[in-house]
């Protein structure tokens, strides 16, 4: 492979990584659904199936479709839908899958949800957001028993559980603390559910966790489901949160150095375009170095980006024009998005090059 940048997948990483994921779920006897937002590549999900996985989740009405485009019919759309042309759009893609389920956080989405279904004659399984500490989308803790009572009076919709997603946060403060994270998530979760319940409310699945999460959230007493996603590939903030290793990381970005200016600098032709910037270095809690893990330059700095450009920093002077430097970025997921491609490196070493057939997915 000499033409750059690209991502390289190690096949080999990527199932073992797979496969400990659906180990760790199936040992603590909960169901994994993990979400595709990390690879977005429908082969990708049938190798999470076929390894135990009962459905996929997404965060777009069009990943799900791209999805049901490769004949996988289980999957749950896990942010809310609020406009009718998307509630039309949730109704025709129930009408092929075996199971759908949709995201809901307010009262406005649930009428919108409902009175679409009503109008086709469907009912559509629903799950309820709940804000546990991230501050994002999910409806506050102490409002969830009367909206969670709005949504069942709805005919159309069957309110099949509660969900939410906090990630390494704890007692709503960014944490490294994985651990503790996790059992918050599950605890809070948990009791929600039996709160519900004894309203008279029926929670088939309370679905937690993500990837830093799923170690612990999984043995909380109450948690049916489990949705990791970043698992897969692994990247640098996986790493130093102590969730993986640098070895279990499947997907490194491939550069190459176009040009030493000075002693300390050398340029690589990954800049913007290739490497996600949603997640700045030197923040707390992780005060991640840089960019990405340099492979190989362990002292070198990912400093800045331009959009095609990526600035290096670096007194080693082995690293000379036209090397080939390979970064693990530091969050795979936002990466992936902006490439068209993955190359597959298969165990014999030939690669195969595999579309991301649900990148750009913004609807």
């Amino acid at each position: 492979m000499d033409h750059t940048p690209y991502i390289e997948i190690d096949e080999k990483i990527l199932l073992k990584n797979i496969r400990k994921m659906s180990k760790l779920a199936r040992e603590n006897g909960v169901n994994l659904r993990p979400h595709i937002k990390t690879h977005k590549i429908p082969r990708i999900a049938k190798m999470q199936l076929a390894e135990g996985a009962v459905g996929i989740t997404v965060a777009k009405i069009s990943e799900a479709q791209v999805m049901a485009e490769y004949g996988i019919d289980d999957i749950f759309i896990a942010y809310p839908v609020v406009s009718e042309a998307k509630a039309e759009e949730i109704c025709a893609l129930n009408q092929k899958l075996s199971n759908l389920i949709v995201g809901v956080d307010s009262r406005e989405g649930a009428e919108v949800l409902n009175t679409c279904a009503q109008k086709h004659g469907q009912t559509l399984n629903v799950r309820l957001e709940i804000d546990t500490g991230l501050a994002r989308t999910g409806v506050d803790l102490q409002h969830a028993l009367r909206l969670a009572e709005q949504i069942n009076r709805h005919e159309a919709l069957h309110l099949q559980g509660i969900f939410t997603f906090k990630g390494p946060v704890y007692k709503g403060e960014a944490t490294t603390d994985t651990d503790k994270a996790g059992i918050e998530e599950g605890e809070v979760m948990a009791a929600l559910a039996a709160q519900l319940e004894e309203s008279g409310i029926k929670v088939e699945d309370v679905s937690v966790g993500s990837t830093p999460t799923a170690a612990s959230v999984v043995a909380v007493e109450g948690v049916t489901e489990i949705r990791p996603g970043t698992y897969v590939f692994n990247d640098s903030m996986q790493v130093k949160l102590g969730v993986s290793e640098r070895d279990d990381c499947a997907a490194q970005v491939v550069t190459t150095v176009v040009s030493r200016p000075s002693e300390d600098r050398a340029v690589i032709d990954g800049g913007s375009k290739t490497f996600a910037t949603d997640v700045q270095p030197n923040h707390a809690p992780l005060y991640l170095k840089g960019f990405g893990a340099i492979q190989g330059y362990p002292e070198a700095e990912f400093a800045r980006m331009n959009e095609e450009h990526g600035v290096i920093l670096t007194n080693d002077h082995e690293l000379k024009i036209g090397d080939q430097v390979k970064v693990i970025p530091n969050h795979i997921c936002s990466t992936i998005n902006l490439h068209n491609y993955v190359h597959l490196k298969k165990e014999n070493g030939e690669y195969e090059k595999v579309k991301v057939e649900a990148r750009g997915m913004l609807q």
